[in-house]
C-alpha cells in the first residue's frame, strides 16, 4: 500500500509542475493566453460543448482578438481581426502559415494530404494549384462552359412543380442543380433520369465527408488514439473512402469509355487530368485524380448548396428583401425572357443579397487551420514553428465593432465599400485562398436569380423559416429548406426555353 500511495504522489507532483510549468514559465513574448491551462488538456476544457465558431468569439470578445492556446500537445494562435488577419496571410508570414497540420481527417479522407485543400506547402501542391487555376477555374474554361450552367439552371427551374399548393424541398433543388452543374464540368455527364440516384449517392457521400470533419480530440491528445477511443470515427472515415473510391472508380470508367458523355472531353477536368495522366502516370495515378477531383467536387456541392439554402431561407424570413431582389430583376431583365449569368452584374442588390448570407452564415465558419513551417512574429508577438493558425471568419463577420447590428440581415451595408478588407473574406486570403470562387460565385448568383424571376416564394407557415444550423466542417442548415410557391408570368415562356 506504502508503494502504491508513494506513485500516486509521484504522478500527482509530477502533474502540478507541468501545470506550473505550462502556465507561469512560457515564453516571455508570446500572445497573450487564458489562465489556466490544465495539464494533458490544455485549453481543451473551454470547447466541451457548442459550436466552435461560438466558443472562440465569446472567448476573443473577453480576452483579445488574439490569444495563444494549447490544445492538448497543440500550440494554437486564435485570431478574430481582420487586421491580424491581413498581417498572417500576407508577405513572409503568408508562405509561414501555408503549411497544414497534420490531422486524421486529412490523413484518411484527403488521401494522406494530397488535395489541395490539405497538401502541405511546397513544389507538389504549387504544382496542383497552377492546374486549378489554368485549366480548372481559367476565364478561358470558364467561357468554355457557359451553356453548360445556363443549361442547368434552366433544368433546375423545370425541376419545381408550379403549384400554389406545392411544397418545394428547395435544399434539394439546389443540391441536385450544383451536383449535376459540377459533375458535367468534371466528367461531362448529368445525373438524371435512370441516373438520379447517383446524383443522390454523391451528395450523400459529400454530406459524410464533411460530418467528418468535426473536431476530433485525437488530434490533440494522441492517447486517445492509442487507448481506442478514436476507432469508430476512423472506421467511419475509411467507410465513407470507401464509398468514394467506388464512386469515382464508375465514374472514371464510365467516361473513358465515353459513357454518357455530353460535351467535348477536352473541357472537362477528368479530361485535362487523363491528359496529364498519360504523360506522366506515375505522378499521376488514379488515387491522385481521386483525390484531386474529389475535393474539388465535395467542396462544391456542399458549399454552394449551403449557400443558396441559407439565401433563400433569409430572403423567406425578410419578405421586404425578397420583393426588392425580384423588382429589381423585373427592372434589368423583365419577364419577356429568362435571366442569364452576364445578367448577374447588372443586378447589384442581389449581390448584396449573397453577401449579407456568406456575412451571417459563412460556409467555412473556422478557416480550414494553417500551421507555422517556421517562427515567425504578428503583431510583435513571437510565434512558434510547428504552431497552427485559427481564423475565427465567423467571429469577425460577428464582431459588433466591426459591424452595426451583426445579427439582422441588411444586404444595404454592402452598397457602399468594405473596410478593412478582411472583415468579410468568402474565399479566405492568402496563398490559400479558395481558387474555386470564379466557378461559386456565378453558379449560386446564378440558381438564385432565376428561382426569384420564375416563382413567388413564401413561408409554409406563419413561423420564420428555422435557421438552426449544423455542424461539421461545412456551415450547412440543420434542416433543409421548404416553402410554397408559385409561378410569375415568364414561366409563360418555358415551353420555348
Amino acid at each position: 500500500m506504502g508503494l502504491l500511495l508513494t506513485i500516486i504522489a509521484a504522478i500527482v507532483i509530477t502533474l502540478i509542475v507541468i501545470f506550473l510549468v505550462i502556465n507561469f514559465c512560457r515564453g516571455s513574448n508570446l500572445p497573450p493566453t487564458i489562465f489556466p491551462s490544465l495539464p494533458i488538456i490544455g485549453h481543451l476544457y473551454l470547447f466541451v460543448s457548442g459550436a466552435l465558431q461560438k466558443n472562440l468569439a465569446k472567448l476573443t470578445s473577453k480576452y483579445g482578438p488574439i490569444l495563444f492556446l494549447k490544445f492538448g500537445v497543440q500550440n494554437v494562435l486564435i485570431v478574430a481581426d481582420p487586421k491580424i488577419t491581413e498581417e498572417c496571410f500576407s508577405h513572409n508570414n503568408d508562405v509561414y502559415f501555408a503549411n497544414r497540420p497534420k490531422l486524421q481527417f486529412a490523413t484518411i479522407l484527403a488521401y494522406n494530404s494530397t488535395n489541395t485543400a490539405w497538401a502541405p506547402y511546397g513544389p507538389y501542391w504549387l504544382h496542383l494549384r497552377g492546374i486549378e487555376k489554368t485549366q480548372f477555374f481559367s476565364s478561358m474554361r470558364l467561357e468554355d462552359l457557359y451553356d453548360v450552367r445556363a443549361d442547368e439552371g434552366m433544368a433546375m427551374i423545370r425541376s419545381i412543380v408550379p403549384d400554389s399548393s406545392s411544397q418545394v424541398d428547395l435544399s434539394s433543388v439546389f443540391a441536385d442543380y450544383i451536383t449535376n452543374l459540377i459533375i458535367m464540368w468534371t466528367a461531362g455527364k448529368r445525373f438524371g433520369g435512370e441516373d438520379a440516384a447517383k446524383g443522390k449517392e454523391l451528395q450523400d457521400i459529400v454530406k459524410t465527408t464533411f460530418e467528418l470533419g468535426d473536431t476530433n480530440l485525437g488530434d490533440y491528445l494522441p492517447f486517445l488514439k492509442w487507448l481506442g477511443f478514436t476507432k469508430s470515427l476512423e472506421k467511419k472515415m475509411w467507410d465513407c473512402v470507401n464509398d468514394r473510391d467506388t464512386f469515382f472508380n464508375n465514374l472514371l470508367a464510365e467516361f473513358r469509355q465515353g459513357k454518357g458523355v455530353l460535351i467535348d472531353k477536352d473541357k472537362t477536368m477528368l479530361g485535362n487530368l487523363l491528359k496529364l495522366q498519360s504523360k506522366d502516370p506515375d505522378y499521376w495515378p488514379d488515387e491522385i485524380l481521386s483525390s484531386v477531383l474529389l475535393n474539388i467536387i465535395a467542396d462544391c456541392i456542399d458549399k454552394c448548396t449551403s449557400t443558396m439554402s441559407w439565401a433563400l431561407a433569409l430572403l423567406l424570413n425578410n419578405p421586404s428583401a425578397l420583393k426588392k431582389a425580384q423588382e429589381e430583376i423585373d427592372s434589368v431583365v423583365g419577364s419577356e425572357r429568362f435571366l442569364e449569368e452576364s445578367d448577374l452584374s447588372n443586378l447589384p442588390y442581389l449581390g448584396c443579397v449573397l453577401k449579407e448570407t456568406m456575412r451571417l452564415y459563412p460556409v467555412v465558419p473556422v478557416l480550414v487551420p494553417h500551421y507555422s513551417s517556421e517562427e515567425s512574429v504578428v503583431q510583435g508577438y513571437t510565434i512558434p514553428k510547428g504552431t497552427m493558425v485559427i481564423v475565427n471568419q465567423w467571429g469577425i463577420q460577428h464582431d459588433s465593432n466591426l459591424w452595426p447590428d451583426p445579427e439582422s440581415f441588411k444586404p444595404e451595408r454592402f452598397e457602399s465599400e468594405i473596410t478593412p478588407k478582411l472583415k468579410f473574406m468568402p474565399y479566405s486570403s492568402g496563398l490559400r485562398m479558395c481558387a474555386g470562387s470564379a466557378l461559386a460565385t456565378p453558379s449560386v448568383g446564378l440558381a438564385i436569380a432565376l428561382v426569384l424571376q420564375c416563382f413567388n416564394w413564401e413561408r409554409i407557415s406563419d413561423e420564420l423559416v428555422d435557421m438552426t444550423e449544423g455542424s461539421g466542417l461545412v456551415l450547412i442548415k440543420e434542416k433543409p429548406l421548404v416553402a410554397k410557391c408559385t409561378p410569375r408570368p415568364i414561366m409563360e415562356n418555358l415551353s420555348q426555353a
